[in-house]
Formats: structure tokens, sequence, C-alpha cells
């Protein structure tokens, strides 16, 4: 049966707190720290000469949303009923927005260490980070970026995405100047806090725990994530005509990204799961709009 992710400015009372029930029960069992052990492993910079799945390359979109389905069916195991909610940045764009209600991903951090004390996921409620520790066990958050203040996305921001008529071009990193998937991963050649747009800016919007590959140690990861992949949902609509995902073959020998991107029917470790195994949701779940 089809269900529905639902935007986190919608959800009932009872469904604020059945999700966050079902996440704290996943984290009391050590699944949840699996979840950010997998993405701080391959979270792999294209300065790195190594396969790259998560980041700065064409399966971006594909890996996350395989890794958002992997987090809900271990929600939906703890109960059936409860779907990923998603945070559209474009709308609630202040520390103020629900989202950051005492009953959902709770507050900011204090000023100092960062330490977010309010919400579910504080450390004195019992939200103890085991992976990616620096400085502390707690969950940390710098809403706004209050020393050097910094915007979301906005709804021009994510036009300027969707605008693009093809999804990924060469060379396939964080320099690509065309392509629907680098313009919403975020990355570009400006400077200072344009250097980021679309999912990166809100990374370090939120800031703490979000920026890197920890960034999973923050429950609003998988919110954020969910809008990634409603916005990705959308330009598929958009563009039907497009080629859903490229490369569509694997780069050869004396090529830059020769087995450094993975092409549309190649496996996206950790699974053995391809890009176009990707490329649909039908059947599984839905957006409510």
């Amino acid at each position: 049966m089809v269900y529905t992710r639902k935007n986190q400015s919608s959800l009932s009372r009872a469904e604020r707190r059945r999700f966050v029930d079902a996440v704290l029960k996943i984290k009391r069992s050590g699944e949840y720290d699996e979840f950010v052990r997998t993405h701080i492993d391959y979270y792999v910079s294209d300065g790195e000469h190594r396969l790259r799945v998560a980041h700065m390359t064409p399966s971006f979109l594909p890996w996350h949303r395989r890794f958002l389905l992997d987090f809900e069916r271990a929600l939906r195991r703890v109960d059936q009923g409860v779907t990923v909610p998603y945070w559209d940045w474009t709308k609630d764009r202040t520390p103020a927005s629900s989202l950051w209600g005492e009953d959902l991903m709770g507050g900011t951090g204090r000023r100092g260490d960062r330490r977010v004390t309010t919400g579910p996921f504080a450390r004195g409620n019992g939200w103890v980070v085991k992976e990616g520790v620096t400085d502390g066990d707690f969950l940390t958050r710098a809403l706004g970026r209050p020393g050097d203040p910094l915007k979301l996305p906005t709804r021009q921001d994510v036009a300027w995405a969707t605008a693009e008529t093809v999804y990924d071009v060469s060379p396939w990193d964080s320099t690509s100047s065309r392509g629907f998937r680098n313009r919403l991963e975020g990355w570009t050649s400006g400077v200072g806090s344009e250097r980021w747009r679309n999912h990166n800016r809100v990374h370090r919007w939120v800031g703490g725990h979000m920026l890197g590959g920890a960034s999973v140690n923050d429950p609003v990861f998988w919110l954020h994530h969910a809008f990634v992949d409603l916005l990705w949902t959308r330009w598929q609509r958009l563009r039907p005509d497009s080629a859903p995902y490229l490369p569509a073959r694997p780069p050869e020998l004396g090529d830059s990204q020769f087995e450094r991107i993975v092409a549309r029917r190649q496996p996206m470790p950790p699974w053995r799961t391809t890009p176009q195994d990707m490329l649909s949701h039908k059947g599984i779940y839905k957006y409510a709009e």
C-alpha cells in the first residue's frame, strides 16, 4: 500500500508524537547510530580519488532516496503508521517555525557550545551522540548562524535549479556548471555564503552537527532530505522528456571520473541498488503537497 509523506507543518500533535517516539526507539536500539555511521562512511568529497556515491556526484539524489527509504522502513517496523515528514525550507524559514517546537525537533543550541537543550533530542532527554563525536556527546545547532547570519534558500533558489533541463553534466562533481543535480545539491563557484545554494545552504543554516558527514546525528537531516527528494520528484514531473539520470554509461579509462562515480545501472554501495532502481517511488510512497 502506498503511504504518504506529509509536510511537517501539517502534522497533528499525535503524528508528531508518533514520529518522535519511533525515532527515539531506534536510537535506543542502536539502529539509528548505524545510519549515522553509514553516512559518515560514504561522505566522500570529489577531492578524494575514490568512489563517490553520496555527495558531489550524480548519485546524490538516488543514493539519498534509498537511504531515506531504509530509515523510513526502520521507523515503520516500530510503528506502521509513521512516515518521514518533509521540511519545506522555502516556507518555514525561521527558528520560530513549528519545526523547532518542543514536540518535534527542539530549538537551536545555546550560546557558547551550541548545545541543544530543548525538545526530545536534547542530551538531557537521552539523545546521546555516539558517532562523529568532537567536543561533546550532545546534539549541536546554530540556527541561522548568528555569528555570520545566513538565510535559508528561497523559491527563487529552487527555481534556479529546476530550470535546468539536463540532470547532470561532466565532470559530474561539485564543479559541474550546469545540471539539476548540482544546482539542487548546491555547489557553486560563488564566494562567501554564495558558495552554497539549496541543499548545502540548509545544512549551513542549521549548523552544528548538520555540518559534514555526521549530519545524520541531527534528526532534522531526514526532514530536510525528504524535501530534497520531493524537489527531485517535481523536477522529474516537469522534465518528462529529459534523461532521468546521467551518465548513462560509466566513464572510460583515462577519464578523470573513471571508477569514481556510478552510471545509471551500476550499484550504489552499500547496496546493490542502482540509480535506475531509484528513479521512481511510485507504488511505495507519495507526497502530500
